[in-house]
């Protein structure tokens, strides 16, 4: 069945997906995935770990990315409405450091893909989001690192997340356009900057 839409983001490596969908009275069919469809668009990754996450409005969970052994990512959205970022960090790329973000919706049903050597966050835009995403690599706690999501050399615009930058990644005197308070983990209120994290 399958057939997929495949388009370039204007970052290489970044690609937005668009299966095709089934509707009729009783609702939809969508294949979410389908191997010979990606190998088709000249994606051929091998996928090795599925994740899930549900999360509130105002939930920022980012960046993200393993040192050692980066993972490629295919993310969607099962319910609500996300808005989905990836940063650049390869050092010989000429996007090195520049963002590139797309609404994931339940409804839109887009998929992003995120090859190796970015770094990854979303927020949460809807009452409530469930997010999952394919992996090509494990998840090592050990191997973790972090940039700061509100980072001004990086510069994301984030939509409906109103408060200004205080030096620090904190979520203190930010709030989404509602007056939902941004709500960050510990963990990332604490990364540092694009120069700082890669000083070397």
């Amino acid at each position: 069945m399958g057939q997929i839409k495949v388009s370039k983001a204007p970052i290489e490596g970044l690609y937005i997906i668009e299966p095709k969908v089934y509707g009729d009275s009783r609702g939809y069919f969508v294949e979410t995935y389908n191997q010979e469809d990606m190998l088709k668009a000249g994606l051929g990754m091998v996928f090795v770990q599925d994740n899930q996450s549900k999360s509130r409005k105002g939930v920022l969970r980012g960046l993200h990315f393993q040192k050692q052994h980066p993972q490629g990512k295919l993310v969607r959205v099962l319910e609500g409405e996300v808005f989905d970022v990836a940063v650049d960090l390869r050092r010989d790329s000429e996007t090195y450091g520049k963002w590139f973000g797309v609404i994931l919706t339940a409804d839109n049903n887009k998929q992003f893909y995120i090859s190796e050597g970015f770094a990854h966050g979303f927020l949460v835009l809807s009452d409530s989001a469930t997010f999952c995403y394919k992996c090509t690599d494990f998840y090592r706690p050990d191997d973790e690192g972090g940039l700061a999501w509100n980072d001004p050399e990086i510069g994301i615009d984030w939509p409906e997340l109103t408060g200004e930058y205080s030096g620090s990644c904190s979520s203190e005197g930010y709030a989404m356009s509602d007056g939902t308070p941004l709500n960050l983990s510990d963990k990332d209120q604490k990364w540092l900057g694009l120069r700082d994290t890669f000083s070397f």
